[in-house]
Parts: structure tokens; C-alpha cells; sequence
């Protein structure tokens, strides 16, 4: 029943019901739609179940409630859509045509596994749809304690099943937007880049994706241990031992903000939790041998997923974004960021070495980005390469002008270039009020390789090899190196991503 013109608000049929939509700026949107059923009640805690059906047309105009979380800023619940039907997707398409066969593109939020949501502005898929002519999918997955602590009764990793289920959803539903479910391509940052890591070691989420894009992958991957005493102080906070039959009864929001309260004194158990809790980084994918079996890492360098192509990358300053809100490492800071998260055994000193004119300040900023960031990436590109599969590497060196600068070329900035989404909420932080004519340019080049990857499986420069290491320098103007971070890249290249441990 798609509609051929857009005099009248476009309808679709998918496998629950019928739909409709909106039209904006030439595009067919819907928004909130079903892809599992409400993870409350019986479901709470479980695997994702089926979305119920429904008689006549559904509106889908308005998005779906995020997860239960707390706001970036630690101030309460984070602000969104009421309800408890957190599993929708969102689906903006240039042409509702089943015989098209367009292109699809699903982003997935980051937001450190604890924050985030579809509904996000800076994630609006119109430009990408329009401009690229592909079949841009959103949606909202379980966040914090919901989805990723370690529940006894419950199974892992829950926001990565809610997120094959997703993919399931596209998988049975997408043709009815114009989409071709053989041209899946996955893509997200941050956490959202973690867990399309996650997702190409996952049997489970094997054939629902062609191409996956892994922006800024953060190296943070748990064990069943280290996860375990994490959710247990979790529980601890509200007096409860961390099973399903105990906390099923609790408050969805009392939950995420427990979680947000003892992330907030993580740093206090640095000497138990290691790095994770030094960087307040308490709630991440767990290598639980099964849904998770190996870290990405492992699994991609032997061979798995050797079939999908990878597109990866980071920003050049990481950790920017972070120390201007925090303020100027102290020689004692940076001496602590280098024992902590450099390569065993001599990594710290190897820092010293390899940049004998950085300050503390630099120093601190450097071993951050590396740890959680960049050199995960760059590993994950060779690890793929190392298992038969193929990879692209960029790296976004052009700095973000707002704020007079002091942000670098920060993480997060490939979100609104990627999206070309300039001046809405933390765009506009970044970029100033008005973007100027290259913040313009480049974000058309990176959607364009970004809709190029996604039809093409080739994003426009050559594939990443252990002796060239090409790698795409997003700048302007931009052109194609050698990986550019030599210096950190020989201090990390023979370091493994190993799931991460309590310490003895």
C-alpha cells in the first residue's frame, strides 16, 4: 500500500500491521514502530520477544521512549518519550517502491551503554536518506543496568540482543520502505561503535549485515567476573543481591540512577576494577563465552565475519572533548592515565619516549585516547584484516571550530558530519552556531563515502594492509596516508584487547 505521491501521508504494511507515516522534505518517515515487545513485566530482564501485531493503522509519526537512564550531566532522568515500549525503530526513506531494492543504513547510538536514544536530533536520517539515496533505520536499544549488567537469571549482553533483534526486524520488514534486506549496512560511535564490534563476533547477529562501519570503538570489553562484582554493587545500592528475582521489582529509573551513583565514585575501586573503574566505564559487553563468545578482536582475527566489509575510524584528539569539561591534567594525573592504561610492561615510559616534547597535559590526553579509543580501532581494522576480511581505515584529523577551538578534532565530531546535521544540540557546540563552508564540505564527503560504503562496499579509498596502512584523512583539505599516529601505534601493536579482569 506505499504511497506514490506525497500529497498524502505515506502507509506501509509490515509484518505486525500497517503503518503510517509522515512526509518531510521529500522523505517517508515513520517513527516508533515495534520491533520487540516492552522488556517490563514477565519480559523483564529477558531476551527481546516479539512485538504483538495490531488491527487498522498505526500512527508512527512520533518516537519511541528511550531506556531508563539518567542525563548526560547526572541531573535525573534523562528527558524523552514517556513510556515503557523501548524497543522502536525509525525508518526514514527516499521512496517507498518494494522493487527498489535501495540501500540500508541502521545507525546505532552510542552513549557508554548507559545514555542515548533514536529521538536525538544530532541522529535525524534525512540528509543521509535523501542525499545518498538509501533507507536510513534507527532505534532505541536497553541501556545501563537493563542491558548490560550481569543479572543471575538473566541472559548477557541484553542491549546486544535487543540490537540482533532490531536487525531481525529489518531483516523481515525493510523491502516494505524500498529496502533491500541484502544490503544491510550497520554503523554507529562510541558505545555505538563497540557494539558493531560486538555484533561481528556474535553467531547470533551473523547474515543480518553485509557492511559494518565502527566509529571510534571504545576497547572496554568485560569478563563474567569483573561484570559480576560490578552488578553486584549495582544491587548493593538498593539493599538487593543481583538477580532477576530480586531486582525484576524494582523501578526501571531507581535502577539507572543507582548505576549512574556508583559510576560516580568508580574511581574509589580503581585498585579492585583496574582502568574500568578509572575511567568510570562500569557497564560494557561481556565476553560471556555464548552470546558474546570471544572480544571482537580475537574473533574477527580469526576469521569471523570475514565476509562483511569493515569501514573504521577515530577522531585524532579522543579524549579533547572530555579534558576541556575536566580542566588540565597535573604531572601526578598523567603520571597515574600512564600507569594505568599504557601497554604492560614498559608503556609508560615508551610514551615518555615517543613524544619527549609532550607536557603532562598532552601526555594524559595521548595514553586516554589511545586506551579507549583509537587504538582499539586501528586494532580492529587489523585484526579483520588478519582474519580474510577487509578494511578501511579513516581518521578525522579537522578540528571542530566551536568554542574557539579548544575541542580539536574531538570524539563525537563524525556524528554530525556523518549525519549532515550542523546546528542542532551538541553540533552546535562543536561546529558554532553557523558552520562554515568547510564543516559543509566535509560533512558531504563523509556522507558521501559513508552511502558509498553502504551501496558499494567501497567507500573511496584503498583497503587498509598491514605494510601501506592506507588510511583517509578527513581534513581539509583531506588526502590518503600512511596511519598517521606511527607513535602510538608502535607502543600498542602488541597489545591484545583481552576482556578486562578484577585485579588480585
Amino acid at each position: 500500500m506505499p504511497a506514490t505521491t506525497t500529497s498524502s501521508p505515506p502507509e506501509v504494511r509490515v509484518r505486525p500491521g500497517a503503518l503510517r507515516g509522515r512526509w518531510e522534505s521529500g522523505v517517508a518517515v515513520f517513527r516508533g514502530i515495534p520491533y520487540a515487545a516492552p522488556p517490563v513485566g514477565a519480559s523483564r530482564f529477558a531476551a527481546p520477544r516479539p512485538a504483538e501485531g495490531w488491527d487498522g493503522v498505526r500512527p508512527a509519526v512520533s518516537f519511541g521512549p528511550p531506556a531508563p537512564q539518567v542525563d548526560a550531566l547526572g541531573r535525573g532522568p534523562s528527558q524523552g518519550p514517556a513510556g515503557d515500549d523501548w524497543l522502536t525503530v525509525n525508518v526514514w526513506s527516499p521512496g517507498l517502491d518494494p522493487a527498489a531494492k535501495l540501500p540500508v543504513m541502521v545507525w546505532i547510538h552510542g552513549g557508554a551503554y548507559t545514555i542515548g536514544m533514536s529521538s536525538s536530533p544530532e541522529y535525524d536520517g534525512g540528509h543521509l536518506a535523501r542525499d545518498g539515496h538509501v533507507v536510513l533505520v534507527t532505534f532505541n536499544y536497553r541501556l545501563g543496568v537493563e542491558g548490560f549488567a550481569h543479572i543471575t537469571g538473566a541472559p548477557a549482553n541484553r542491549g546486544l540482543l535487543d540490537q540482533v533483534a532490531a536487525l531481525a526486524w529489518v531483516r523481515d520488514n525493510i523491502a516494505a520502505f524500498g529496502g533491500d534486506p541484502e544490503r544491510v549496512t550497520i554503523f554507529g560511535e562510541s558505545a555505538g561503535g563497540g557494539s558493531v564490534a560486538a555484533l561481528l563476533a556474535m553467531p547470533r547477529a551473523a547474515g543480518l549485515f553485509r557492511a559494518a562501519v565502527a566509529q571510534s570503538v571504545p576497547g572496554t570489553f568485560f569478563s563474567p567476573e569483573l561484570a559480576a562484582e560490578i552488578a553486584a554493587a549495582f544491587a548493593a545500592q538498593v539493599g538487593l543481591r543481583p538477580t532477576v528475582a530480586e531486582l525484576a521489582g524494582v523501578d526501571p529509573a531507581r535502577l539507572a540512577a543507582v548505576g549512574d551513583a556508583v559510576t560516580a565514585t568508580a574511581a574509589d575501586r580503581a585498585d579492585r576494577w583496574g582502568p574500568a573503574a578509572y575511567r568510570s566505564v562500569l557497564l560494557s559487553p561481556i565476553v560471556d563465552g555464548d552470546i558474546l563468545p570471544a572480544t571482537p578482536w580475537q574473533a574477527l582475527a580469526g576469521g569471523a565475519a570475514r565476509e562483511v566489509a569493515l569501514l573504521a575510524g577515530h577522531t585524532r584528539d579522543e579524549h579533547r572533548l572530555f579534558a576541556a569539561f575536566a580542566g588540565p591534567a597535573t604531572p601526578g594525573q598523567a603520571a597515574t592515565a600512564l600507569d594505568l592504561l599504557a601497554p604492560a610492561p614498559d608503556g609508560a615510559q615508551r610514551y615518555r619516549d615517543a613524544y619527549p616534547d609532550a607536557g603532562p597535559e598532552r601526555l594524559h590526553e595521548l595514553v586516554h585516547s589511545d586506551w579507549l579509543f583509537r587504538m582499539p580501532t586501528v586494532h580492529l581494522a587489523e585484526a579483520h584484516t588478519a582474519g580474510g576480511g577487509r578494511a578501511h581505515l579513516y581518521d578525522l584529523t579537522w578540528p571542530a571550530p566551536g568554542m574557539d577551538g579548544i575541542f580539536g578534532a574531538c570524539h563525537g565530531l563524525d556524528v554530525p558530519l556523518v549525519f549532515g546535521n550542523l546546528t542542532s544540540g551538541q553540533p552546535a557546540l562543536l561546529l558554532g552556531d553557523q558552520p562554515g563552508d568547510d564543516a559543509v564540505e566535509l560533512s558531504a564527503r563523509m556522507r558521501a563515502a559513508w552511502t558509498a560504503f553502504a551501496t558499494h562496499g567501497d567507500p573511496g579509498w584503498p583497503a587498509y594492509t598491514p605494510d601501506r596502512r592506507l588510511t583517509q584523512i578527513f581534513d581539509t583539505p583531506g588526502a590518503v596516508t600512511a596511519y598517521p599516529e606511527q607513535h602510538s601505534h608502535s607502543i600498542w601493536q602488541n597489545h591484545s584487547f583481552a576482556p578486562l579482569t578484577p585485579r588480585e
